[in-house]
């Protein structure tokens, strides 16, 4: 039987997601977190503001275990959608996850949080 993989960007995702640079010059009270990534075996967690689909680039908030290390970048989705996890997992797409302000992300990554 052939596994499940998740596909991590739908077509209403892509709809939303501003391109690279789009966002740049707002307030991170302004700038919309329109999904998250996650690895569901550890450590590494992705929130997703920009996306170029040629490029398969993101930008985002990257927390990859250490909420005061966490910070802003550039995401290589190709890198991500590579990683091989056990027992066959990848990388996934928080299904359940609801757009939310960059700013109130990342004081609560800072803070120790989770969203």
């Amino acid at each position: 039987m052939k596994g499940f993989i998740m596909k991590l960007f739908t077509k209403a995702i892509l709809n939303k997601l501003p391109t690279i640079g789009a966002t740049s010059e707002l307030d991170t009270k302004d700038c919309v977190v329109q999904m998250k990534l996650f690895n569901p075996m550890g450590s590494g967690t992705w929130y997703i503001t920009e996306y170029d689909p040629e490029t398969k680039e993101a930008f985002g908030f990257a927390n990859l275990g250490d909420p005061q290390c966490a910070e802003l970048g550039y995401i290589p989705i190709d890198e991500l959608e590579s990683v091989k996890l056990p027992f066959g997992m990848k990388i996934e797409r928080d299904r359940h996850f609801e757009p939310t302000s960059l700013d109130k992300v990342i004081k609560t990554i800072k803070s120790g949080g989770h969203i």
